[in-house]
């Protein structure tokens, strides 16, 4: 009578481990979908209330580095660029940057402004947009590396020695 017990409990107990096996194979599935729906090189600051329909300013940091910054990076890997090659390849990601806008955005009238555009220390744009458009944006953008939220940022001075008194 002991062993069919121990029997039993063994078989309940190795459903109950299948089930949980299976269920976690559905989330993780379930996870694999939707991050393949979204463009994985994006990264989007988590500050930025995505759900929001009102207009939100944001900076965007694109993948192609500044001129100089990838001339830098360029040499110190052994690769010969040119500061005129590289100031193209910004100036290519700016045009691109654009049509993918009026792809996205202006063919599905979604309202936005380009406030400006960085191309030597920072490459990218500041833009006004509805919130919800951002991952509209980031998915389907090639050029994109980061959204931030455009926020201004002050530091306090430092402490100089005659104020520690």
């Amino acid at each position: 009578m002991k062993k069919y017990y121990r029997v039993a409990i063994l078989a309940i107990a190795f459903l109950f481990i299948l089930s949980g096996c299976q269920e976690r194979n559905q989330n993780v599935d379930e996870e694999k979908e939707v991050k393949e729906t979204m463009n994985p090189s994006v990264q989007i600051d988590p500050a930025i209330d995505l759900s929001s329909e009102q207009m939100t300013s944001i900076i965007i940091e694109f993948k192609t580095k500044p001129a100089k910054i990838a001339v830098l990076e360029a040499e110190a890997k052994g690769i010969p660029l040119t500061i005129e090659e590289a100031k193209e390849k910004v100036e290519e990601s700016h045009v691109t940057f654009q049509n993918e806008l009026q792809t996205l955005l202006d063919k599905n009238q979604v309202p936005y402004t380009v406030r400006n555009t960085y191309k030597t220390a920072f490459n990218g744009v500041s833009m006004e947009l509805p919130a919800n458009e951002i991952k509209r944006l980031a998915e389907s953008s090639s050029i994109i590396s980061k959204i931030y939220p455009n926020k201004k940022i002050q530091l306090d001075p430092p402490i100089s020695p005659s104020d520690q008194r």
